[in-house]
């Protein structure tokens, strides 16, 4: 399971009338830890805003985030309640889940998360909200991110090009 956490930025932009307005922006980061998830939300977004401060960091217990092709900017957090059958207790058993996908609006959320859920069990879709998340950032390992910065080649290439 991945650990996400919600990082919360702020900063101040000047508008079309020449008024300094404050800006608040959430990301959502998949991490390994909280300083991770600081270092990641800092890599991401100094890129476009110079000048911000990151306010509030906090653990999100996210089950399953889905990433809709082509799909809206605007992101629905689902619950969704697996039901089972407890033999020892002989009654039905909710399990809840949390999950994220990106929409247009909850009707097509609805049917985005049922389409992915299929009939795989029997579940419940019990809440659909809107999210203030303008971006998800998934991880990416270490060793992907040394060698996409790097001038590196596989062995096989280096020893087949000093053999020719």
């Amino acid at each position: 399971m991945s650990n996400w956490y919600q990082g919360k930025i702020r900063y101040q932009k000047v508008d079309e009338k020449d008024r300094t307005i404050k800006i608040t922006e959430v990301y959502l980061v998949d991490a390994v830890s909280y300083t991770d998830a600081e270092a990641r939300v800092y890599h991401t977004v100094a890129s476009n805003t110079p000048d911000f401060q990151l306010f509030g960091l906090s653990r999100m217990k996210i089950h399953e985030v889905f990433f809709v092709e082509n799909g809206s900017e605007t992101w629905y957090k689902v619950k969704v309640n697996f039901i089972s059958f407890d033999e020892k207790a002989q009654k039905e058993k909710l399990t809840p889940f949390t999950m994220l996908i990106n929409a247009d609006n909850p009707l097509l959320a609805y049917q985005l998360i049922s389409e992915r859920l299929g009939t795989v069990e029997d579940y419940q879709i019990t809440d659909i909200n809107i999210t203030n998340i303008l971006e998800i950032i998934p991880y990416e390992k270490p060793e992907e991110q040394i060698l996409k910065s790097g001038n590196f080649k596989p062995l096989a290439e280096v020893l087949a090009s000093q053999e020719g």
